[in-house]
């Protein structure tokens, strides 16, 4: 795959995303990762990969360049013979791909490609330009490495990445989504030969190892992954707390213009318009007529739901730098001719980023389970206890509770803070870890519980509002909601399991998402 005339700074077209090293967003990660989109190394960015290449290889043909002309780690000060350089970068790999425990699903690993990919296109790297070319022709093709679980302490990703070098090598083995079969298998198999669906393997050596592995790519396309989803579940969860609010008949004063105002917090205030815009409710609504004010699950919904968009704002943030820095180390300087070795590779910023945006999203999951119990509660739903049927002493959605308040406490778990790890290694040379990796692995993780745990309320929602035979305005966004729900939620409201109710409903919310995003215009 050649690089095309492209030089727009993150340009994005139908199917097709140029990767220019400088202004690469999460949104293009994932649709590059979910095979939404075909990658393009921009022109001008080929050129700064061109240049960093020749440099490297005079920077390290002439002088002590770390990982190139010498040993790694504890290792750094021992001299690699001339002799031996080409040798050196492949024992180099090897040694390094002994990651372990899963192998990490194609779409984990394509965010990784596509990520390193463009890091490289920054120009920092001195690596061969054909690298490039190679990560994205697997990208198109829909060929990916075979990656295993646990291998960094977010100094670097620098197992997996070299088991990405040695499949570029062709030493270690390929998978392609559909099957998830090897390449080697399908040809066994009959199937299309790997020269179909790999890159051709590249003659990599000690100017290319350390260049490829000194990253935390894997880290990031899994932080991009899980703030993209979490991101628009937040959002979903505001649909879901409008429908329960209308269940309970809530008051519209938490939300009102005035309050906000006087607490200009960014993404309160933004949660407060929105709100209105959901239930359609006045900028200076009128005070009800009957109970003063609501419980915390409905009143502090913008004082909780804020913080959360604001965290994935500063999330967002930090990616967008590191997905685009050439964070190599050492950093290879075409300008001045030099190598700088550094400590650029450290992810604190990444690791207090996801690490406070879990706990942002654990908050808004908990809001969740208090506006469940509300629902369960005759004295705000005037209806039977659970929203239970007319059979004596019928249970209704009771065991939602227990189900919600399980999943939540996997989200407390996955929510404990990564960044106070520690760990002393090589030696004690590299004395220091910020745990990203373990952070994106947790906030992956927790959005299959925080998608149970609203699924759950918006069962209730829905059941509580079809008992009361409320029905909003059609063409308000919340009365969209309620009619895209019941058209795939079960209505039998005799006692019976549920959980294909809230399989269902989880489910549903990334359709939520789509009308909470029509409402921040």
């Amino acid at each position: 795959m050649s690089s095309q005339d492209v030089d727009t700074p993150g340009a994005v077209s139908a199917g097709l995303v140029v990767l220019d090293g400088v202004s690469t967003g999460v949104t293009d990660i994932v649709r590059l990762a979910d095979g939404a989109a075909r990658p393009v190394p921009g022109t001008d960015a080929m050129k700064r990969v061109e240049e960093s290449w020749d440099a490297a290889r005079q920077i390290a043909a002439t002088g002590r360049v770390y990982g190139r002309s010498t040993g790694v780690g504890a290792n750094r000060n021992e001299d690699v013979p001339t002799e031996a350089a080409a040798e050196h970068g492949l024992r180099l790999l090897r040694s390094h791909a002994g990651a372990i425990g899963e192998e990490l699903p194609a779409r984990q690993v394509r965010a990784m490609l596509a990520v390193r990919a463009n890091q490289l296109l920054a120009g920092g790297a001195g690596l061969r330009p054909t690298v490039v070319t190679a990560l994205c022709e697997a990208l198109e093709t829909g060929a990916y490495p075979v990656v295993n679980e646990f291998g960094s302490v977010g100094t670097g990703d620098i197992a997996a990445l070299a088991q990405v070098g040695l499949a570029l090598v062709g030493e270690h083995p390929w998978r392609r989504p559909e099957g998830g079969h090897s390449i080697e298998d399908l040809v066994l198999e009959g199937g299309r030969s790997p020269q179909d669906l790999a890159p051709a393997p590249q003659p990599l050596d000690n100017n290319d190892a350390l260049a490829l592995i000194s990253s935390n790519a894997l880290t990031l396309g899994q932080a991009a992954l899980a703030l993209h989803e979490l991101r628009g579940l937040i959002g979903a969860t505001q649909v879901v707390a409008a429908l329960s609010l209308l269940a309970v008949d809530g008051s519209h004063e938490a939300y009102a213009a005035p309050v906000h105002a006087a607490r200009p917090h960014q993404g309160s205030v933004e949660v407060a318009r929105r709100m209105r815009e959901l239930i359609g409710a006045a900028d200076r609504p009128t005070p009800p007529l009957g109970r003063i004010q609501d419980p915390y699950g409905f009143r502090c919904v913008p004082q909780i739901h804020g913080p959360a968009h604001d965290a994935a704002d500063a999330l967002e943030a930090v990616l967008a730098v590191e997905i685009n820095a050439a964070a190599e180390n050492p950093l290879i300087s075409p300008g001045d001719m030099a190598a700088y070795h550094h400590g650029g590779f450290y992810q604190a910023q990444l690791a207090l980023a996801l690490d406070h945006f879990r706990l942002a999203v654990t908050q808004v999951a908990r809001l969740s389970t208090s506006r469940l119990s509300t629902l369960n509660e005759p004295a705000y739903t005037r209806l039977r206890p659970f929203l239970a049927d007319h059979e004596p002493a019928s249970s209704g959605v009771m065991i939602l509770e227990y189900a919600a308040g399980a999943a939540l406490g996997d989200l407390r778990a996955f929510s404990a803070p990564a960044s106070l790890g520690h760990a002393v290694l090589s030696r004690g040379v590299e004395e220091q870890a910020s745990f990203a990796s373990l952070a994106a692995r947790q906030t992956l993780r927790a959005c299959g519980a925080y998608r149970l745990v609203v699924g759950c309320e918006l069962v209730a929602a829905v059941r509580a509002l079809r008992q009361r035979d409320l029905r909003p305005e059609p063409e308000l966004p919340v009365g969209r909601a309620l009619e895209l729900a019941e058209s795939v939620l079960e209505p039998d409201q005799a006692d019976r399991p549920l959980t294909d109710d809230v399989t269902a409903a989880a489910a549903l919310l990334d359709r939520f998402t789509e009308i909470w995003r029509g409402s921040t215009s």
